[in-house]
């Protein structure tokens, strides 16, 4: 309950803190930190406008997006306190359950009958696709590490694994963070995968998904966004999360990893121009590979692998 508290609380600031961070290296004053979430709340005191060619398919894949967020974010623990739903092997549960809010707004831009909403699904589904080894290969390697295959545990026992280990484990650490940072980026369409500042229907991905959905299912869509950035972010967070802590300093480290998230995000859309189309796969797919090297050094710490 903790944790489901904390990532509502980040979800309401991290767009902001990624759009004041942007226009700070900009140069420019820019907007409040609580305006985005000022425009997801006017958008859904508003109304639906649903095309005459659209199904039901359409109309209820806001919902189901938001839903299955949702309940992810029910699988994540805060440190020593355990996640509404937790048993083992609940990361899988949570990829999946992920997938099917995917899978609802992939179908739901095609059944517009649109060919730039059909491009941008397209693209969705294929970058998703590619990010998932990365997700498995390192919940995977957690999972050797600390000897257990749920997020409590893992995240849990974890710690005795960095305090029974060389620099390596805290290595891995980091590098498991940067890894989830990579993937909320991914998974929500931003630079450098996608810019979504973009008018060109040609060049979006996640963007031009959406732009039939207007009213309460944009506001809806554009907050479930929100709450994934908050999601991975709650995800990095747990690495660093000390069961031995003192409760303050666990709430100040998580929602530092938060506000950090935020930086990263807006840093990297101030200084990074967007990948090429064809190269995005390419730099997908080399996320794995950096997870593998994560496997490998789990593979020495826990003697499985001669070196």
């Amino acid at each position: 309950m903790i944790s489901l508290l904390f990532i509502f609380l980040g979800s309401i600031f991290i767009a902001g803190i990624i759009n004041r961070t942007t226009a700070n290296f900009s140069g420019r004053k820019g907007q409040g930190i609580f305006q985005p979430i000022k425009d997801i709340i006017k958008l859904l005191k508003k109304g639906s406008v649903y095309s005459s060619v659209s199904s039901f398919v359409f109309k209820i894949a806001p919902s189901v997006y938001f839903s299955s967020v949702l309940t992810a974010v029910l699988f994540i623990p805060f440190g020593s306190s355990g996640a509404l739903l937790s048993f083992d092997g609940d990361f899988v549960m949570f990829a999946y359950i992920l997938a099917l809010g995917k899978f609802f707004m992939i179908i739901a831009s095609l059944d517009t009958g649109s060919s730039f909403e059909g491009m941008g699904a397209s693209r969705e589904a294929l970058y998703s696709m590619l990010a998932e080894p990365a997700f498995f290969i390192l919940l995977g390697s957690l999972g050797l590490l600390t000897g257990f295959s749920s997020f409590y545990k893992i995240f849990y026992f974890i710690h005795n694994a960095y305090s029974a280990s060389s620099y390596i484990s805290y290595t891995i650490g980091i590098m498991a963070a940067l890894i989830f940072f990579a993937l909320g980026l991914i998974e929500n369409s931003r630079m450098p995968i996608d810019d979504p500042k973009t008018h060109l229907e040609l060049t979006m991905i996640h963007e031009v998904m959406i732009l039939d959905n207007s009213g309460f299912d944009l506001g809806l869509i554009l907050y479930t966004g929100c709450l994934k950035f908050s999601m991975y972010a709650a995800l990095a967070a747990n690495l660093f999360l000390n069961p031995y802590f003192p409760f303050y300093l666990n709430i100040v480290i998580f929602i530092g990893i938060q506000f950090l998230y935020g930086c990263f995000i807006g840093s990297i859309e101030s200084f990074s121009a967007r990948f090429r189309m064809n190269q995005n796969p390419q730099v997908i797919f080399a996320l794995s590979s950096v997870t593998l090297l994560v496997f490998i050094a789990v593979m020495i710490l826990t003697g499985k692998f001669n070196y």
